[in-house]
């Protein structure tokens, strides 16, 4: 009887033990099947044959198919404008093509380096046998502009770039057949090649000599040299494609969540940090985002909180400046009611080293509390800004409570080196299942309220020692540099400029756009004063300040 009584008190201790080592299984199951996931997600968006995912080209196309497989599969909602796709125009402005060639004794000058069009300049081939001190009909023209810059220089309204297309009406009337300018004084001319210039062609050729490409081709004034160019433009225009998917639980609300798919293909846009024109892969820049929030809607699909619906959008163009989450938010392929947004962007190299930055917590008073709630086992370090480098900050100056996970830079950012073989698998899952908890300890607090924060700088790296303290508008297409907004407390908020403001001249420096810009800033250090100019609507302004 003893024996029977012993037997039926083990059997619920025993179907306890047997019931917990069933649902252990079960996790370990199911998190081998998220780390196999995005596994095969990340090998897939980071192999060559994706050519580096740049915005437009065939590689992000075919990761755009890839991405709209999934939700497909899924039966994730397409809520782009085109099934899951929303398509918008990224115009890049004039360019010099790869037609444009200039030959001095048979020797090919480098372009930008020693020599560049500009952008009023006719497109044309010439080949004459000039020398810099003779201006003959039917041959190439040389002006120094050393003698007009000097006579100028205390002259605020004289503008060198009139001067040039004055110079050119005079010796095309007289049979120049192009028209190369120079300057050998130490005075800044800002003559630069402007991609939005919207002017009028002139007649011939028009062609800046740097001073290396004078010192280097054209030392002897009176050389009679064998002299062949062609100038030719190309308008660049591109697609990028966001992809959106949605699913509708009939709530008021709506969560956001996000990553951007593109990168930075073989380095032609310039903000590869590696030279050479090689495939520059993102494993984690930015295929670890995509992967996670390909996973995070597949287990949200499968069972989410209820209280909100959850907009899944994978955004294009962001390495060009947050292009497609700011298209999205101009033009929404939906209408919502957001309560929050959350952006993954690199988090594949998690490790003691790599701490998960929670990024925008101070952006509700909630985030605290829900973050407190989620059981959060993984070591992170808090930032509270809302702004930052990566498309959450779209969001953010749309006054909308954001959270940004990022597991740190290193050394393979926005290099070749960047591959798949470098993630953490089982960290990156992980973080996939952390940021379910938050959604689900996020669910029963309503509304989430909005709180400014500091702002940060948009780009991880810009190796400036001064800043006015204003995030680009990457998407503008006149001249200049518009700005998207100010960081509080920071040098431009105390001037007094404003969102929507166009940036014209820093000091002797004039910009024709962001580039310009950033060249411009970095002629400086902290502690300079000096003048900015700006246009605000019509009106040009004029501030002294002190950088």
């Amino acid at each position: 009887m003893k024996k029977y009584l012993l037997v039926l008190l083990l059997i619920p201790a025993l179907t306890f033990a047997q019931s917990k080592r069933k649902k252990k299984q079960a996790e370990e199951k199911v998190n081998a099947e998220l780390v196999a996931h995005l596994t095969a997600h990340i090998k897939y968006l980071a192999d060559d044959k994706l050519e580096g995912r740049r915005t437009g080209p065939r590689g992000e196309e075919l990761a755009m198919q890839y991405i709209v497989a999934q939700y497909r599969e899924m039966s994730l909602e397409p809520r782009g404008t085109s099934g899951y796709v929303q398509e918008f125009e990224i115009n890049e402005g004039r360019m010099a093509d790869e037609a444009t060639f200039l030959k001095v004794d048979g020797k090919t000058l480098i372009p930008d380096k020693e020599y560049f069009p500009l952008a009023f300049s006719a497109m044309k081939t010439v080949k004459g046998n000039p020398a810099i001190a003779l201006s003959e009909s039917g041959q190439p023209w040389f002006t120094d502009l050393k003698d007009v810059l000097e006579e100028n220089k205390t002259n605020p309204h004289f503008d060198v770039e009139e001067e040039v297309k004055n110079l050119v009406k005079k010796v095309s009337a007289k049979g120049a057949t192009a028209l190369f300018v120079y300057n050998t004084s130490g005075i800044t001319d800002n003559l630069q090649f402007n991609k939005n210039d919207k002017s009028e062609t002139v007649k011939i050729p028009v062609i800046y000599l740097t001073k290396e490409g004078v010192h280097r081709y054209f030392p002897d004034n009176s050389a009679t040299l064998e002299l062949e160019l062609t100038v030719h433009f190309t308008e660049r225009v591109r697609k990028g494609k966001n992809i959106v998917g949605f699913i509708n639980n009939q709530a008021t609300n709506t969560v956001i969540l996000g990553a951007h798919y593109d990168h930075l293909g073989y380095g032609e846009d310039k903000t590869a940090l590696d030279t050479g024109h090689v495939i520059h892969n993102g494993a984690d820049d930015n295929a670890s985002g995509t992967a996670a929030l390909i996973e995070l809607a597949r287990m949200l699909k499968k069972s989410s909180p209820k209280n909100n619906n959850y907009l899944i959008i994978n955004f294009s163009g962001e390495e060009l400046g947050l292009l497609g989450s700011k298209y999205w938010l101009e033009h929404p392929s939906m209408v919502i009611t957001p309560d929050y947004m959350i952006n993954m962007d690199m988090v594949g190299r998690y490790d003691t080293a790599h701490k998960l930055t929670i990024g925008g917590y101070g952006t509700s008073p909630l985030w605290n509390e829900v973050i407190a709630e989620s059981k959060n086992t993984l070591v992170v370090k808090l930032d509270s800004a809302g702004s930052g480098p990566s498309d959450h900050a779209s969001f953010y100056r749309k006054d909308i409570p954001v959270m940004f996970l990022f597991t740190g830079s290193h050394s393979d950012y926005h290099k070749a080196t960047d591959d798949w073989n470098k993630i953490n698998f089982e960290g990156e899952k992980d973080i996939v299942n952390w940021v379910y908890r938050v959604i689900e300890a996020a669910d029963n607090k309503g509304k989430f309220a909005f709180a400014k924060t500091r702002e940060q700088q948009t780009g991880r790296l810009t190796g400036l020692t001064v800043t006015l303290g204003v995030l680009p508008d990457y998407g503008f297409t006149g001249t200049g540099m518009r700005i998207d907004g100010v960081s509080p407390g920071k040098l431009a908020e105390r001037t007094g400029l404003q969102a929507g403001d166009v940036l014209l001249q820093l000091g002797e420096y004039k910009f024709v756009d962001v580039m310009s810009y950033m060249q411009a800033l970095g002629k400086f250090k902290k502690g300079d004063k000096t003048q900015l100019r700006i246009k605000r609507g019509t009106e040009e302004k004029v501030y002294d300040i002190v950088l």
